[in-house]
């Protein structure tokens, strides 16, 4: 029995994990964006207009919350994931 096997086998599973963690960073902030809608929809309000100014109406904290998750698992997580994986 190797040693050198079993300590390549550990590494390969924590940089794994690491990457799943990381990946999951973008997904989960949306998700969380999305039910702090749902659970808020007051706070929307595209659903209720009335006498609001644009920037009222665009700048709207569960919808930037989304957007900061899409952004981050397209635009940061594919390199954060090309370093990881020459970390390794």
């Amino acid at each position: 029995m190797s040693t050198q096997l079993a300590s390549e086998v550990r590494t390969e599973a924590r940089r794994s994990a690491r990457l799943y963690v990381v990946s999951a960073i973008g997904p989960a902030t949306a998700a969380a964006g999305i039910g702090w809608a749902l659970l808020q929809p007051y706070r929307l309000t595209l659903l209720h207009p009335r006498g609001q100014g644009f920037w009222w109406l665009f700048v709207e904290p569960p919808l930037l919350v989304v957007l900061v998750g899409l952004l981050f698992h397209f635009l940061v997580l594919p390199g954060l994931v090309t370093d990881l994986e020459e970390e390794a």
